[in-house]
């Protein structure tokens, strides 16, 4: 028995030794099937009394009152018809990644309706589906009675009466450069406008907008990996060239004339960021930026005699971020978020824009207007107030009184919060523990744990913890900072350390939040420091903390980041001669921000997609920043960085793919030029993927030759 004993203690430590995270465990990790369901439901019930979620290819629905779920339906099953496959290759049709389709909706009537492969069904509570004989829709929607469906076919919007099944069409002319209902590429990236049309509440019109093209210029993209190079252009404007021109119209459901609306130039004064009706189906509310952002308005459209009036208006010396659109109470008055006292707060309006009160306030951000229960007089919000590093869920009066906090335990947490405002799925994470879904009544009570925590990847492998901090710059600005151990550390040693940085606005990247098992993880395993600093510039921390990038992004970002290396050498394990930065986007530019103009502080360098003169990127995003191209042309000049060129001192390798379609390989091309011009070694490495990031088997090629890149470099 002794020796059986023995022998426990001898193997136990190796049962129980924890998997290295490597390039090998990640490629493991992901093939792991997400434990129970998703967070978030596809669709609520209009009565509030279940939700509709997604179980591998099963739908299924999941009941408030009994907490137990059950299947509806396996999709796999459903007679969608395969593609017949396309004997000539066809040039690739750009869709921007933000373009927004629900493929599953809730009728009023308890049906669902759900998409597939641009086949529509509609599948009763019984799980039967019933084909509703339409192909090649996209952005399908119900109307709010559950008596039609709207879809686009092609670049013209349809309908189709469910009872009867008889179709409409509701626009005509449609065309890849006149889009009836549908978007172009870079209102969807840049201003989050995934959808091109709306139901109104009574169920008889719908507004769209018409997107035309013709103006807007092409980017001449071209498919290389065949015999016979593919001309694929994109409608991309950059900076000072034209944007789309874009009319508002109201149609009826069944068809007819279109009634346009007045919405100004388009194409060189404003954009068209929100569309919203108003509860009783007579007015829409338009948000209308200018075109460089510093003023937007709120607009009202009165849809029978097509008369605007402005409603509210908002300007800033540096921008305005893109406002959301209004929430309606059902006697006209709206919530609208917005950032005129410096922090996103909730503020309620009269239905003519006077505005009656303040709900929240203080030097912290609202995130997420979740719901209303008017019967309560309640509003559900989300917010930073906490910390930045925090999201928490709150309730508040329409008067602004009886502020409470749902949520507790420091992390992140969000929540879904169902159609009568009486539940909500809760998810909670924090940097040491994974996303845990729970259920609960509206005052805050667990009522059931709807998903438990997946734990399989931090049990089984050896996750380097992950250390939140802080520290000021020299102008007493305090910046937040992640830090990673590497495996084995020995406070002693001198390590390597790679910089992760994104660095732009709209980003928040140290977060009170789970990491999980990333690249970072395996530079920590290889024997690197990891760092991370959210520099002035990035989001959540209140306009005034953005504002400091206007019309010059890439100097201050840097400065906060040589501090923030400053910092971390100042621990006194990191060797401050091998120092290295990666990032991609935003973060590509800073990489190469950082190397060229700071080469003392930082060593190596793995720009991903960047962008390297920020003339070469598109209108609405950096003319938000930068200001029009006329009125800052200094601005232009001086943060491009191909003049630079020169200054490059340490090892650099930069990755892009071909056919980006949001930072153009343009950008990289410049800066190859520039660089053999100026006599500069470097690595580069090609992708052939037709989007923004690398995805699949060739994101494995990244990480690999990001992590032989800092090995060769750094060590």
């Amino acid at each position: 028995m002794r020796v059986l004993i023995l022998f426990l203690l001898l193997v136990a430590p190796a049962i129980a030794q924890k998997k290295p995270v490597t390039l090998a465990a990640l490629d493991e990790i992901s093939k792991l099937a997400p434990a129970g369901s998703p967070g978030n439901p596809l669709a609520w019930s209009p009565n509030s009394k279940q939700f509709v979620y997604r179980q591998g290819l099963r739908l299924m629905t999941y009941s408030v009152e009994t907490q137990m779920a059950k299947e509806l339906i396996d999709t796999a099953m459903l007679p969608v018809a395969k593609s017949a496959a396309v004997a000539l290759v066809q040039p690739f049709e750009w869709e921007n990644r933000r373009v927004s389709e629900s493929g599953v909706q809730w009728s009023s009537r308890d049906q669902i309706l759900y998409s597939a492969s641009g086949e529509l069904f509609l599948i009763d509570l019984k799980g039967t589906a019933a084909p509703l004989g339409i192909t090649g829709a996209r952005d399908p929607k119900l109307s709010p009675d559950g008596k039609m469906v709207s879809y686009r076919l092609g670049w013209d919007l349809y309908s189709l009466d469910l009872e009867t099944k008889k179709q409409h069409r509701l626009t005509t002319g449609g065309s890849d450069t006149l889009r009836n209902a549908g978007v172009d590429w870079v209102y969807p990236e840049e201003l989050d406008l995934g959808t091109a049309y709306w139901w109104a509440p009574d169920s008889k019109s719908i507004a769209y907008l018409r997107f035309d093209l013709t103006g807007e210029p092409l980017y001449p993209h071209a498919d290389l990996r065949r015999a016979r190079a593919i001309a694929e252009p994109q409608h991309y404007p950059q900076v000072g060239e034209r944007n789309p021109d874009v009319r508002l119209g109201v149609v009826s459901a069944k068809g007819g004339a279109t009634k346009w609306f007045d919405t100004g130039d388009t194409v060189w004064t404003y954009l068209i960021a929100r569309v919203t009706w108003t509860p009783d189906s007579k007015k829409l509310y338009v948000v209308r930026p200018t075109r460089n952002q510093s003023r937007a308005q709120l607009l009202a459209y009165e849809v029978s005699s097509r008369r605007a009036t402005t409603i509210s208006e908002e300007s800033d010396v540096y921008w305005v971020n893109v406002p959301s659109e209004p929430v309606f109470l059902k006697d006209g008055r709206f919530l609208w978020l917005s950032e005129r006292d410096g922090f996103n707060h909730i503020y309620l309006h009269a239905p003519d824009g006077k505005r009656l009160a303040q709900l929240t306030s203080g030097p912290w951000e609202v995130t997420s207007l979740d719901g209303v229960d008017e019967a309560a007089g309640t509003v559900f919000y989300t917010s930073s107030e906490p910390s930045p590093l925090e999201r928490h869920a709150y309730a508040i009066g329409l008067d602004g009184q009886g502020k409470r906090q749902l949520t507790t335990g420091a992390g992140t947490h969000s929540i879904a919060l169902s159609p009568d405002a009486k539940h909500y799925l809760h998810t909670h994470s924090s940097v040491q523990s994974p996303s845990r879904v729970t259920l609960h009544a509206a005052d805050g009570r667990e009522l059931a744990v709807y998903r438990e925590a997946d734990r399989r990847v931090l049990d089984n492998y050896d996750l380097r913890p992950t250390e939140l901090g802080s520290f000021r710059v020299p102008d007493g600005t305090l910046l937040y900072t992640r830090l990673v151990r590497p495996a084995g550390f020995d406070p002693t040693k001198k390590y390597p350390a790679v910089v992760l940085v994104y660095g732009g606005p709209q980003a928040q990247g140290v977060r009170n939040s789970w990491y999980g098992a990333d690249f970072d993880q395996v530079l920590a395993n290889a024997g690197f420091v990891v760092w991370q600093v959210d520099n002035r510039g990035s989001v959540g921390r209140g306009h005034a903390f953005e504002a400091p990038v206007f019309r010059n992004l890439g100097p201050t970002e840097l400065a906060d980041q040589v501090a923030g290396v400053k910092q971390l050498v100042s621990m006194g394990f990191v060797d401050p001669a091998r120092v290295g930065v990666r990032g991609w986007s935003y973060g590509g530019f800073m990489t190469l921000n950082a190397m060229l103009n700071a080469p003392d502080t930082f060593h190596a360098g793995a720009a991903g997609a960047p962008v390297t003169d920020w003339r070469n990127y598109d209108t609405i995003y950096t003319e938000r920043y930068m200001g029009l191209a006329d009125a800052n042309a200094e601005g232009y000049k001086n943060t491009a960085l191909p003049q630079r060129a020169a200054n490059l001192k340490g090892k650099l390798m930069m990755l892009h793919n071909y056919e980006d379609d949001n930072v153009l390989f343009q950008n990289s091309l410049q800066m190859i030029d520039a660089l053999e011009r100026a006599g500069k070694q470097f690595e580069l490495v090609l992708y052939t993927q037709k989007t923004h990031g690398v995805t699949g088997p060739e994101a494995q090629h990244v990480n690999a030759s990001m992590l032989g890149f800092f090995e060769r470099s750094l060590k």
